[in-house]
């Protein structure tokens, strides 16, 4: 990486690249006719001063993995990014910067994972990139500790930091307080954060709401903080960037604590009547302006996106200079790799992304006809597995004897310090302990996902995704495949009442395009569909799971299909949905029922052959899983021809609606629940095999009249 011990050189040549960008952000955003012009125009130096003299990157392989990582949290100023990695040679081209905002571009309004180079995050619901970016340092340091832990500290490939720079808006966000609050607990010292304390946001001057000291509340969550501060030289803006440089030295120096820095700047510096104003932050500058700004910086301000030739050949060379610290650190990786060939094989296949051998053969059978939660049967899976996925770790949020998410024996991902009398702490360990802080939970595990080839997951009740649901949503719009695991998944959680019992949650959550929401029906479920999760890298899954307990299903393993009084087996859970009980010929309905209710479908089906009614029962745990296979085995499922349909599911009938068609009925629970013995609750709400029943006969009877 580049020397941090000695002296910054900041040269002309940095300064006019730095204006390049000031008059490139004014211009695009003129172009386009909205966006956000000011924060790129201020934050011009510190971004040209991380890409240049401060990060380790390789413009010519964004995924290269020993580079720093970087993670713009406002993703308004995205500009501040797309200048850089076009100035920077990662491939953009000025083209792209005359695109902005614009249908097909690569620079869209906010940055987005996939879809431009150099981007490790999707950003824009602000707070979600400094709390992922927590997510980012655990990985780094889960990485370490995987591979490569008695280096020394700095010394080791794996050894790395993630550079973030926050605003007044993501600080404001109660996300980040969870995260950061947790980044201290932690002791991240590779996080270097720097917040851009400009006091403006789209209602103008941040006095109107936000006026805490920030800086006394990050040293209280045990950060490292310092100070920088352009607006101090006698009423004169300053931008001394060899101060902020010796302050984002001294940070990336500081091991013990993550590192907030902040910086006092003037949003939109140089506009002569727009800076410092809420006007720049989120619209244009206008015609006048923009040209105002050029006269004051040296161009011309009759050209739009103007750029010196000699400005992108000074910029680019960090190329040549990106080499030079690739080629030390390839190095570094490549005697590590001689020095250590089982943890280089286990990388390799990280990497990779290929699976464990024979990993299917980790996956526990359980027996058929003892009673058992599917979240006890999640946290038997998950200890079953855990040594041949050491990739696999994860926690819940002050939940993880109700959520059954510990790997048992493991150490805590915690400093040494902070051991417990029951949980053994180690800063490598792979249990993870997130408080009572569900929206950073999911925050931290899509960091973990986005940064590392490793296998995160955190818990939490059904109820309390609600809390996570913005990180949840942009997990599913990157395609990162964090897992969410979710206990107390209906009214059979019971006692605790209408506040903790979920009704709409799996039909909201079903509404998120990419989320695959899982719900098993009995223990082998669990373990199929656990699998399923973990063999899919394209897109994140939540599994929910009882409280209560369940049947485990009395399977004919041998036979994957239904036939007769067979079931089938549990393997039909990978496909989302399945036959798993059949009768002779066509049946008359189609009962389709999913987790612990998929045991009242399975006595009703009893109940109707008594009265000549031929019912298969479907149990469908992954609506978005059958969604994916062929027609024809959608079709084999559930018959077009047979229009007799009955949902069975203990919250909104919503997202089943598709299914049932104009016959169809539901048995669904359309209100809040209520405190009582769970038993009590199905029977007095109706979501019992007697009303599958009669749902059954009223679909039936429907296409009759």
């Amino acid at each position: 990486m580049p020397d941090l011990n000695q002296k910054l050189e900041w040269t002309d040549q940095d300064k006019r690249a730095v204006d390049t960008i000031r008059v490139l952000a004014a211009d695009a955003v003129e172009k386009v006719g909205n966006g956000h012009p000011g924060t790129a125009m201020s934050l011009a130096p510190l971004a040209y001063l991380l890409f240049q003299k401060v990060m380790r990157h390789d413009p010519t392989d964004d995924r290269w993995a020993g580079r720093d990582r970087f993670v713009l949290s406002p993703g308004h100023t995205s500009l501040t990014l797309y200048l850089q990695l076009y100035l920077s040679g990662y491939g953009l081209e000025l083209k792209d910067i005359e695109s902005l905002r614009t249908w097909g571009s690569l620079t869209p309004g906010h940055p987005e994972y996939k879809h431009t180079k150099g981007v490790e995050i999707t950003t824009g619901p602000l707070g979600q990139g400094l709390a992922s970016s927590v997510g980012f340092a655990y990985a780094q340091r889960r990485m370490r500790g995987l591979f490569d832990p008695e280096a020394p500290e700095g010394s080791s490939p794996f050894d790395h930091t993630i550079y973030t720079i926050a605003s007044d808006g993501d600080l404001q966000e109660g996300v980040t307080s969870e995260a950061s609050s947790l980044a201290g607990h932690q002791e991240l010292g590779n996080l270097v954060v720097i917040y851009d304390q400009n006091h403006i946001s789209i209602e103008d001057d941040t006095d109107v709401a936000f006026t805490e000291d920030v800086l006394k509340r990050y040293e209280a969550y045990g950060w490292d903080v310092r100070r920088v501060d352009w607006t101090e030289h006698h009423g004169e803006y300053t931008e001394d960037v060899e101060a902020l440089y010796e302050q984002i030295v001294a940070g990336k120096k500081e091991t013990g604590k993550p590192t907030l820095i902040a910086l006092r700047t003037i949003i939109g510096w140089p506009a002569p009547n727009k800076q410092n104003t809420g006007g720049v932050h989120g619209s244009k500058l206008g015609e006048d302006e923009v040209k105002a700004v050029k006269e004051y910086l040296g161009f011309d301000p009759e050209k739009s996106f103007d750029v010196a030739p000699e400005v992108i050949e000074h910029s680019r060379k960090v190329v040549e200079r990106s080499a030079a610290e690739r080629e030390e650190w390839e190095r570094g990786f490549h005697e590590w790799e001689q020095e250590n060939p089982d943890a280089a094989a286990l990388y390799e296949r990280l990497a990779g992304g290929r699976l464990p051998e024979d990993y299917r053969d980790a996956f526990p059978v359980f027996e058929a006809g003892k009673p058992l939660a599917t979240r006890a049967a999640s946290g038997e899976v998950l200890n079953a597995i855990a040594e041949t996925f050491p990739e696999l770790w994860g926690g819940s949020a002050d939940l993880a004897g109700s959520n059954n998410t510990t790997i048992d024996g493991a150490d805590s991902f915690n400093p040494t310090g902070r051991s417990t009398g029951k949980f053994e702490a180690s800063p490598y360990g792979r249990v993870l302990h997130f408080g009572i802080r569900e929206h950073a939970a999911a925050a931290i595990v899509n960091g973990i996902v986005l940064s590392s080839p490793t296998r995160a997951y955190s818990g939490t009740f059904l109820i309390f995704s609600d809390y996570q649901r913005p990180a949840v949503r942009l997990s599913a719009l990157m395609g990162v495949p964090s897992i969410y695991v979710w206990t107390h998944d209906s009214i059979g959680l019971g006692e605790d009442g209408p506040t903790h019992q979920p009704v709409e949650q799996l039909s909201s959550l079903r509404a998120i395009p990419n989320l695959d929401v899982v719900r098993p029906a009995d223990a082998n479920e669990t373990a199929v569909v656990w699998r399923t999760i973990l063999e899919n890298h394209e897109n994140p899954a939540g599994i929910a799971l009882t409280r209560q307990a369940v049947a485990t299903v009395a399977r004919e393993d041998l036979h994957p299909e239904a036939e007769g009084e067979k079931l089938a087996s549990a393997e039909g859970a990978a496909k989302g949905g399945y036959v798993l009980a059949d009768a002779q010929g066509e049946p008359d309905v189609v009962l389709i029922a999913t987790g612990s209710e998929v045991d009242l479908a399975l006595e009703a089906r009893e109940a109707l052959s008594g009265e000549g009614v031929s019912a298969r029962v479907v149990s469908m745990p992954c609506r978005e899983w059958f969604a994916q296979q062929s027609e024809e085995y959608r079709e084999s499922v559930i018959p077009s021809s047979v229009k007799a349909r009955v949902s069975v599911e203990a919250g909104i009938a919503m997202s089943w609606n598709d299914l049932l068609g104009d016959h169809g009925r539901a048995v669904s629970l359309e209100h809040f629940g209520a405190s009582a013995d769970y038993k009590r609750l199905y029977s007095e709400f109706g979501i019992t095999a007697d009303a599958v029943a009669q749902a059954a006969r009223d679909s039936i009877a429907s296409l009759r009249g």
